[in-house]
This record gives structure tokens, C-alpha cells and sequence, in this order.
């Protein structure tokens, strides 16, 4: 994302990013009561965005970039002061009495900082980008760590050249066949930041290429979710607005803009996950005295109303 990142803690990292989301920090107003209860993933013929995040993940800090386990009892997340700074991946787990207290995952980092967590869609391994092997905490690499047979972590292993370099790499997106979509500031592109595409191969190198117009243009593409059928998508860019999510459709061999997500206009939008169907999107933006929220929207007509998933798990009556 979702990706993020800090003037304070890392001061020229991705400085034009950090001014536009900066200055939407400072617009935080005008949205809706913190306090008001959250619902159960109800539809919403309104089409605007309704705030989802659950009472047990909210904070005044800054939630974004939500991923969750194939059997929506694991919920990853990314955790940030009220200045978008000094970020921290956190999780939770479903239980009866829904969410658990946020908690550092065992591969968190002794120093530097975790974002943009993302699990596979089989569980066993979690993307994320992380400043832990930079001595000036500067500059972020996508990392991953493994889930062993007994359910726990390894050790983070991060990704080689040509996948990682010497800019940021942002909001890893893995989809099922291995392949990794990601942002980076690397030379070569089309503006500040593109967004590029990462192919395995058979003798265990990656091949990586920029994905080109409409998705990298002169603008700052940094944050990209593909839905599971490779149809659709929804990239974070900035062009000279602060940073707002649009749609992507895919037409034979390349994609086009089908349009910018109704979200508020005055504030940026980090961290979109659209569902496995890509029919509903979840993303961060301001939400007045709680700083930042995941808030859920539609895409289609009549979604699947049973994503996101829902803690405690039960009937159409519970709520997150």
C-alpha cells in the first residue's frame, strides 16, 4: 500500500508521496461519527464507502492494508501514528468474542519498520516490505516469511534484484500462480513511481517488467490489488491531487481505466484489497479524531456479502 511512509523516521524516503499525504492528513474533517457502530457487511445501494473496521482493530492511529487467511480467521494489517509514520504490521485473530487485541507477528523487525502485509491465497506464505536490512532505515524491500507445518513463521527472507532494488518497493500483490505486483520508485520509469510485474522462473530468478501505460505513466502509480481472475484492478496514484484509487479493466491484452472510486476527494486512500470475486474493495483513509480507517465499497451490484469475512462467525446478523 498500500502502502506509507515517514518524513520523520525516514526523511527523504518517497518525499512528493509523503508531502501529498501529508497535506490530506491535515484534512481530516467532515466524515462520519468515530463512535458509530460497525455493520454487518450489510449492501450499500448508497455506493459510497461505509467505514468497516472493527471496534477491536480501531485505534486513534492509523489502520490500512488488510489481508486475511484463506479461512478469514487471521487478519494482517498495517498500523501507523496519526502522521503516517513509524509503520508496524500487526495481526489479529478470530475468536468467540470476535477480533483479538492487535498483536506484533513473530517476524516483526527488532528495528526498522514492517507495511503492506499480504498473505497468498493459500495461507502459507505472507509478502510485506520492510526498511529492517537498511542500516538508514531508508529504503524498503519486499521481504516474505513462510508458514511452517505447525502453523508458525519462519525467519523473513527478503527478494532478490531484479524484485527488490535500490529505491522502494511497495504493496506486494501475489497472485496464484507466484507472480508479484508491486510499486517501486526505481530509475527507468515513467514518473516518481510505476508499477511493475514480477514473474518466477524455472531456475529460480525473477523476471520483472514494467506494466506501461495506463497503469505507469508520468503520474505516481505506487499501489496496485489485482482481482483473483486478473480482470480487474485497482491502483492508488496521485496526479497532482493527493492519492485516490481507480479501476482498471482487462481488455484483451491490456488494461483500461474504467474509472476513479467514489472516496472522499479531500483526503488520499492507501491499501486497497478487493475481495477474491474483486466485486467489493477494502482501503484506508482519514476518519476524523480515529485518524485512518478501512472502509469497505461495492463494485458491483450485488456482491458477495459474505466478504470481508466476518468475526465472530456466525449468521447474516453478526457483525465485525
Amino acid at each position: 500500500m498500500a502502502m506509507h511512509r515517514s518524513s520523520s523516521v525516514f526523511p527523504r524516503l518517497r518525499s512528493p508521496l509523503l508531502r501529498s499525504l501529508a497535506s490530506g492528513l491535515l484534512l481530516i474533517a467532515g466524515c462520519a461519527d468515530a463512535g458509530a457502530p460497525n455493520p454487518p457487511n450489510p449492501p450499500n445501494p448508497t455506493g459510497a464507502p461505509l467505514r468497516w473496521t472493527p471496534p477491536g482493530i480501531a485505534s486513534d492511529q492509523y489502520e490500512s492494508s488488510p489481508t486475511f487467511s484463506p479461512d478469514g480467521r487471521e487478519l494482517y494489517f498495517m498500523r501507523s501514528d496519526r502522521q503516517f509514520a513509524n509503520w508496524k504490521i500487526l495481526y489479529s485473530r478470530c475468536g468467540r468474542d470476535g477480533w483479538s487485541t492487535p498483536q506484533p507477528p513473530s517476524f516483526a523487525a527488532a528495528s526498522g519498520a514492517d507495511a503492506d502485509p499480504f498473505l497468498s491465497a493459500d495461507g502459507r506464505r505472507l509478502y510485506f516490505v520492510s526498511t529492517r536490512h537498511d542500516p538508514a532505515g531508508e529504503d524498503l524491500d519486499i521481504h516474505y516469511v513462510e508458514r511452517g507445518a505447525d502453523g508458525a513463521w519462519g525467519g523473513a527472507q527478503r527478494l532478490p534484484e531484479p524484485v527488490n532494488s535500490k529505491a522502494s518497493e511497495l504493496l506486494p500483490r501475489a497472485t496464484a500462480d507466484g507472480r508479484l505486483y508491486f510499486g517501486s520508485s526505481r530509475g527507468g520509469g515513467h514518473g516518481k513511481n510505476d508499477l511493475y510485474l514480477a514473474t518466477p522462473q524455472a531456475d529460480g530468478d525473477w523476471r520483472v517488467r514494467n506494466l506501461g501505460a495506463p497503469l505507469s505513466t508520468a503520474a505516481d502509480e505506487y499501489e496496485a490489488d489485482v482481482a483473483r481472475d486478473g480482470r480487474s484492478l485497482v491502483a492508488v496514484i496521485d496526479r497532482g491531487d493527493r492519492s485516490h484509487l481507480y479501476r482498471f479493466e482487462r481488455r484483451g491484452d491490456g488494461w483500461r481505466e474504467s474509472g476513479r472510486i467514489p472516496a472522499r476527494s479531500d483526503v488520499f486512500q492507501v491499501g486497497p484489497l478487493l475481495s477474491p470475486r474483486g466485486d467489493r474493495l477494502l482501503f484506508a483513509q482519514a476518519d476524523g479524531e480515529r485518524s485512518g480507517e478501512l472502509f469497505l465499497i461495492d463494485l458491483v451490484a450485488k456482491p458477495d456479502l459474505a466478504w470481508p469475512p466476518r468475526c465472530p462467525q456466525g449468521g447474516a446478523g453478526t457483525s465485525n
